[in-house]
């Protein structure tokens, strides 16, 4: 192990993700996952989260659209709430999970629209109501 990237990688990753997540993940390590916690830390959060090119916002939704083009539920809301951590925008994100729509496919970007709604009512958070003028007219539908 390279204890100058698992560093980096130990703030990344609780910088991201928050130290609570961290010290639950090694917290509840055994003999069986540590060497993979070890190696997350290291290689993807010291490795490629500690570079200094892209924002840590830029990589949170870059990982946005990569997990949702995967169908990787439970890591898109964990990466979600690490976007918010980032300082994404509500604007932001809606644009990301949109793109993911167009490129991805609709039903992945329904699935992402879907879970960013429950981590953000997890979080407390509540997008402002839509302005009224920008409703379509349903017609005898309403």
């Amino acid at each position: 192990m390279d204890k100058e990237l698992f560093d980096t990688g130990i703030d990344a990753r609780s910088r991201v993700l928050g130290p609570e997540y961290v010290t639950r993940a090694f917290g509840t390590a055994d003999s069986f996952n540590l060497a993979f916690q070890k190696l997350v830390t290291e290689y993807c959060w010291g490795g490629v989260w500690g570079q200094t090119a892209l924002s840590d916002k830029q990589r949170s939704l870059n990982n946005l659209c990569i997990l949702a083009s995967l169908n990787r539920g439970t890591e898109f809301k964990l990466h979600f709430r690490g976007a918010l951590r980032n300082g994404a925008t509500l604007e932001e994100l809606r644009e990301t999970l949109i793109q993911i729509a167009v490129y991805a496919g609709v039903p992945a970007g329904v699935e992402a629209f879907r879970l960013a709604r429950e981590v953000l009512e997890a979080e407390g958070v509540t997008p402002p109501p839509a302005d009224p003028a920008e409703m379509p007219d349903l017609g005898d539908l309403a």
